[in-house]
């Protein structure tokens, strides 16, 4: 009962700690497109408009991956939580 509450515990903490740079990351990417879809270049050497960013609605279905990121973050410490006090008799 332990162990699971510290691998979950670790779990959550390891990917809470990895939205911000998740989110920095994705906001990056997904500024390299303006809002009529065209290229932008932000670095002179190259251009980072790849396949899934080539609409509008690319980089806006982009820009959701931190949220479900967090979604997911949430769903683990649920579900270690709940199997925790199941295997406790509580639930």
């Amino acid at each position: 009962m332990i162990a699971n509450l510290i691998g979950g515990f670790v779990a959550i903490l390891i990917g809470s700690s990895l939205i911000g740079p998740i989110s920095t990351e994705v906001n990056t990417v997904s500024e390299t497109v303006n809002a009529s879809g065209d290229c932008v270049t932000s670095f002179p050497a190259t251009t980072n408009c790849d396949l899934s960013l080539s609409s509008r609605w690319g980089g806006t279905v982009l820009k959701l991956v931190p949220g479900f990121f967090a979604l997911g973050i949430l769903g683990i410490g649920i579900a270690v939580t709940y199997s925790t006090l199941r295997q406790a008799g509580v639930v």
